[in-house]
């Protein structure tokens, strides 16, 4: 985890900001399959945290996730940045669907 990175890219209100983790490469059946057809990954780490959303009374509503857990997202969630040429996620706390360990 790269907490440089962390200090650039601080997300605003309910988002986070997940590190994909990077599935070990695989071969099928003997052959190798290139990156173009393998499927997003799905799980990957916190490394910041919005402040969280603001409820209609005004009063911000805490995050129930925090940085370094790692998470399940789903498939086509949130939008992807590149800082530094590190690839970042981009998502909203809902999209988060579970906390691993």
């Amino acid at each position: 985890m790269s907490t440089k990175a962390a200090t650039k890219i601080q997300p605003l209100a309910d988002r986070v900001v997940v590190k994909a983790l990077e599935e070990a490469e695989q071969m099928r059946g003997g052959l190798y399959i290139p990156d173009t057809a393998k499927e997003k990954p799905q799980q990957g780490e916190i490394i910041a945290v919005g402040p969280g959303k603001l409820s209609e009374e005004g009063n911000r509503v805490p995050m129930d996730v925090e940085v370094g857990q790692k998470v399940l997202y789903g498939k086509y969630s949130g939008t992807e940045v590149t800082v530094d040429g590190e690839e970042y996620l981009i998502l909203r706390e809902a999209d988060i669907l579970a906390v691993i360990g």
